[in-house]
């Protein structure tokens, strides 16, 4: 069991995400950076899709009322075991009594927790992600608040130590400028040439609206091509009839505020989308803080998916490295 003294700015129960629903309006939640997420779940040996605790710019106080084996991961928010600094990327043991708590945010925007055995909440839809909107998942469907218990589950797969770490090129590195990948489309064909141009080489500013439905980031107005506007579409040139959106589509209401949507954002609407972006630099959006400056890079599909390769070798190389030691294959 443990204990919240107290809750953070937002701290969540999040997983690997509520995966098959979004053609009934449910998105998948999750954690954001999964690449973090997944290696803080390889550090103490669950199941990959374990239940973690996203934590956001503000740490929680945590009080262990049972022996355990945890890993941090994520942004640069330092935390504390009974007011020691500990390393993240790292398997720590903790004591039955044992206060964890953090110092404040110097890069990035979000921790994961992983505790040996996952956080035991309900599983609701396949997942047992918070989707706060809608209020389900999670701990009653809300961010966590002080003197709630956590229950510590049995989702575990692996033997690993305490002081088993992550090697450091596999540990990402955070910044105040973002380069972010996207692929163009669906409908970039709405947009002039001129402000297609401008879209990728600005420096967009994150701006106070960035949380996990979307962030909305500032620049300068783009322009669509001048048309009259299809039947059952607005009256905004930025509109459509309808279309789905992409988990990481990014819209233009009005030509101006760019808006990223991400892993609670609607699943669909009547505004263009203009691009999306991979689903490595998710990971990346979900450790971006208000008035750090984003970059878009146009990738090719064909990129995006060596990107993703890519991201997987390394996950794969950090379970030899706690599993199987050097030189071993990994059977998915």
């Amino acid at each position: 069991m443990i204990k919240v003294i107290s809750p953070g700015l937002q701290t969540t129960v999040q997983d690997g995400g509520r995966i098959g629903f979004y053609e009934v309006g449910m998105p998948p939640s999750g954690a954001m950076d999964k690449y973090s997420y997944t290696v803080s779940n390889l550090l103490v040996g669950n199941n990959e899709n374990a239940a973690t605790l996203e934590i956001t710019y503000l740490g929680p106080v945590l009080e262990f009322q049972e022996d355990a084996l945890i890993a941090l991961t994520g942004g640069e928010i330092p935390p504390k075991i009974n007011g020691e600094a500990v390393p993240m990327w790292e398997a720590l043991s903790v004591k039955a009594g044992d206060r964890l708590s953090f110092d404040f945010v110097k890069q990035g925007a979000r921790v994961y927790l992983a505790v040996a055995g996952g956080i035991d909440v309900p599983v609701i839809m396949g997942s047992r992600s918070t989707y706060t909107l809608c209020g389900i998942g999670g701990l009653e469907g809300r961010p966590l608040q002080a003197n709630d218990q956590l229950v510590i589950g049995a989702d575990r797969l692996h033997s690993v130590q305490a002081g088993a770490r992550v090697a450091d090129e596999l540990i990402p590195l955070f910044s105040k400028k973002h380069e972010i990948r996207v692929v163009l489309g669906l409908c970039s064909y709405r947009l002039t040439e001129e402000s297609k141009e401008r879209f990728f080489s600005i420096d967009w500013s994150v701006t106070p609206e960035a949380n996990r439905v979307g962030y909305r980031f500032k620049g300068e107005r783009l322009n669509f091509v001048e048309r009259e506007q299809p039947f059952g579409a607005g009256s905004n040139p930025s509109n459509v009839v309808d279309l789905g959106y992409p988990i990481g589509s990014i819209q233009v209401p009005d030509g101006v505020e760019p808006i990223a949507l991400l892993n609670d954002a609607v699943t669909g609407g009547g505004y263009a989308t203009i691009a999306t972006i991979i689903s490595t630099d998710l990971n990346k959006m979900g450790q971006i803080k208000t008035n750090e400056t984003v970059k878009f890079v146009s990738v090719s599909i064909e990129e995006a998916l060596a990107a993703r390769k890519e991201e997987k070798d390394k996950l794969n190389a950090i379970k030899e490295q706690l599993y199987l030691g050097t030189g071993g294959v990994i059977n998915e």
